[in-house]
């Protein structure tokens, strides 16, 4: 079924929507916390939906509350932990199903696409030097807090383009509820892919609040491969 609104350009997250670095994060946790903190369970999914989109520090606490971890006195600690085992499995980072060949579609016809994640630089090449096919077909806009890294991404587009499309005109690709958040919050169509045990632990109700009546807000896919360019206009 073709959108009623037509879309101009699509701006895409990173983490566990273009690759699975999500996998990196949940498997350094949950080392971290069976071999240093007991908890047998590792980092269950109820806990990880609420990581999603934070900072370090800031997930690092979360980690800290939600498993009653009262001996650590100072989150960096998990921080330096977790850290520690991701660069160990940030080359085995691949691209999910169907990102790669989404990516190839929009740039051979055309379409403006850019990359809008809050990773810092070194982050970024850590976790994408060695998928540059894919990569190097977006401009790239890093380590802005949203919404505002979603206007920084279309303004890249505007720029380089000279055009002067707007939020409600772009599409923005997510996984986690923060971004859907700020991505409507920019103005923009969400296109939500998120991970399929992180839609197990979420109500209904949220769901239907998150796509809104009618998925006015956002469209809820299980894949990338699912998405079909042309019903948005692209």
């Amino acid at each position: 079924m073709t959108h009623s609104k037509q879309f101009k350009a699509c701006l895409f997250d990173m983490d566990g929507l273009l690759i699975n670095s999500e996998d990196v994060y949940t498997e350094s946790f949950s080392k971290v916390l069976r071999e240093n903190f007991g908890v047998e369970s590792g980092l269950t999914w109820d806990v990880k939906v609420q990581l999603q989109g934070l900072q370090g520090p800031m997930a690092c606490q979360v980690v800290v509350d939600a498993y009653h971890l009262g001996n650590v006195t100072d989150n960096m600690e998990i921080l330096r932990l977790t850290s520690k085992e991701q660069e160990k499995l940030w080359p085995k980072v691949r691209f999910l199903p169907g990102a790669l060949e989404l990516l190839e579609k929009l740039h051979s016809e055309g379409v403006p696409i850019a990359l809008c994640t809050s990773s810092t630089t070194e982050k970024f090449h850590l976790k994408s030097g060695h998928l540059q096919e894919g990569f190097s077909l977006l401009k790239v806009e890093l380590s802005q807090p949203q919404p505002y890294v979603w206007w920084a991404g279309l303004e890249l587009i505007n720029k380089g383009r000279e055009t002067n499309i707007k939020p409600e005109e772009c599409l923005v690709f997510e996984d986690a509820i923060p971004g859907v958040i700020s991505g409507k919050r920019a103005g923009c169509y969400v296109v939500w892919v998120p991970d399929v045990h992180a839609v197990q632990v979420m109500s209904k109700k949220r769901i239907a609040e998150l796509v809104g009546e009618d998925s006015q807000h956002a469209i809820l896919l299980d894949s990338l491969e699912k998405f079909d360019a042309g019903e948005y206009g692209l």
